[in-house]
């Protein structure tokens, strides 16, 4: 599993996460994978494309599995 480094920031967007990671190619697209249902935060299907991402939380897409650190 990968890790996501806030750098001192409080959180990123769901949608930001994704294009960062480079599992999506733009932020569009990010958007579009969000609304369709794909993507997992702790879990549980997450539908807003700007949900806070915070220090702790495991986000999955598919094969693609990232856990947010400070």
């Amino acid at each position: 599993m990968e890790t996501f480094q806030l750098d001192g920031h409080p959180y990123v967007e769901l949608c930001d996460l994704l294009k960062l990671q480079g599992w999506t190619e733009s932020g569009a697209a990010a958007k579009n994978i969000i609304a369709e249902g794909l993507v997992c935060v702790d879990g549980e299907v997450e539908t807003r494309k700007r949900c806070k991402i915070t220090a702790g939380k495991v986000v999955t897409f598919g094969e693609f599995a990232v856990t947010v650190s400070n």
